[in-house]
């Protein structure tokens, strides 16, 4: 009898035959990508191999490395040499770091965590960044044997809503969900003019110029190989006169900066953008930091239905709209349908 396993040998030994069960948060996944999440040193061609020689079976049959799991099928891993998962690297969190992030924290439930990240710190590290939102999630993870992991980014100067996964299985689904565009993401800004119309479309390619913290995305035009379609669909909330707006942005692509760069093609350049607005964006009486704000996610729920969460405004902005007269009214809670 084949004897059943739940965690690989240790690293660098030839493993016995084993038999892992298909998690709930596994659900279809390629057989390949279960490999790599329990087996991350084996090689696609090693595994081709395994399948093709039968070697590697799913409830007792032969399969492919496309192969999509459901959970509770029992995978037939054979003897592989150093193939095994390694330990996990624990970042150490200090306790001050620990208490803000626990404070962003909107929305947990045993799959995802939604935070509400401020203006100004960065979600992964890079060039000059030693503090960023990837840094912290170790203190997320309470007890589990998974590490909080990032779905998607927002700009380092955007505040608001930040998504985040509890297990690899989860975030493979939400990841396939934001690529399918099935993600609704709102986000409020406010910006130097008034939008006319009112209300409309931005289909505006986009383009990235150079590389590293002083690349840039540039409008383009539809033939330029570079360049990647991007589309914004855009509100004016409210106005003050002709001078300032408040504009609900609703992303239906995510390219980089995508937004900022579409305000500034309307004419309406974000307040205190410092990359994209020019002088137009920075007046005197106002915050000059960027008033982007990720205001409300919507998305298939890993487990089912559909999960709303809305985000409070960050402090500059709130500031701006009380300046303003704008009313953004009571932020609602979290809910699933």
């Amino acid at each position: 009898m084949t004897p059943s396993n739940t965690t690989p040998p240790p690293p660098g030994a030839l493993s016995n035959i084993v038999t892992l069960a298909v998690t709930e948060d596994e659900a279809e996944i390629r057989l390949d990508r279960w490999f790599r999440r329990h087996y991350p040193f084996l090689t696609q061609g090693a595994l081709q191999k395994l399948c093709r020689t039968g070697q590697v079976k799913v409830d007792g049959k032969r399969a492919e490395t496309s192969t999509r799991l459901q959970p509770g099928q029992m995978v037939r891993v054979p003897p592989i040499p150093n193939a095994n998962k390694p330990a996990p690297i624990v970042i150490a969190v200090n306790a001050q770091d620990a208490k803000e992030l626990g404070r962003m924290v909107v929305y947990r439930d045993d799959h995802v965590i939604v935070l509400n990240k401020p203006s100004g710190l960065a979600v992964q590290g890079g060039p000059g960044i030693t503090r960023h939102v990837d840094g912290m999630l170790e203190a997320l993870r309470e007890g589990s044997e998974h590490r909080p992991r990032l779905v998607h980014r927002i700009d380092r100067d955007t505040s608001g809503l930040l998504l985040l996964a509890r297990t690899p299985g989860t975030a493979a689904k939400l990841a396939a969900s934001f690529r399918t565009r099935e993600v609704r993401k709102t986000y409020w800004a406010v910006v130097a003019g008034r939008p006319v119309p009112a209300e409309g479309v931005i289909d505006m390619p986009l383009a990235r110029l150079g590389s590293g913290p002083g690349a840039l995305t540039i409008a383009a035009d539809r033939g330029d190989e570079d360049a990647a379609y991007a589309i914004t669909e855009y509100v004016v909330r409210d106005a003050a006169a002709r001078r300032l707006s408040w504009l609900e942005l609703s992303p239906l692509t995510g390219r980089t900066h995508q937004l900022r760069v579409h305000c500034e093609a309307l004419g309406t350049p974000i307040l205190g953008d410092p990359k994209y607005g020019g002088e137009a964006a920075h007046m005197e009486g106002f915050e000059d930091r960027l008033h982007l704000h990720a205001r409300s996610l919507e998305l298939p729920h890993p487990s089912g239905g559909t999960l709303t969460v809305t985000a409070e405004l960050s402090s500059h902005m709130k500031e701006t709209f009380k300046i303003l007269g704008f009313e953004a009214g009571v932020t609602p809670a979290a809910r699933r349908s």
